[in-house]
């Protein structure tokens, strides 16, 4: 960002490439479906680390859930569901 007081005349072909990425509704849904994968990932490791298991459930429940919103992603990026497609 530019310090007050100085102008920007333009952008580099990097910063133009990033902001059209940042407004791009697959970026977001790619970003997300990562995380989520990861939070996945990551329950379904540590069911075998607890004993408990009231929390092996929840941590199972929990990956079964996030795989669900993967999958809704998913679908938002190929429309596959006709509430994700536009109205004509």
């Amino acid at each position: 960002m530019p310090r007050a007081g100085t102008r920007r005349y333009s952008d580099t072909p990097m910063e133009v490439e990033m902001a059209n990425a940042d407004s791009h509704p697959r970026h977001h849904t790619q970003k997300m479906q990562k995380a989520l994968q990861q939070i996945k990932d990551h329950l379904r490791a540590d069911i075998a680390k607890v004993n408990e298991p009231q929390l092996k459930s929840m941590f199972e429940t929990s990956a079964e859930v996030l795989g669900g919103l993967i999958k809704a992603f998913q679908d938002y990026e190929q429309k596959n569901e006709k509430a994700w497609r536009q109205a004509s």
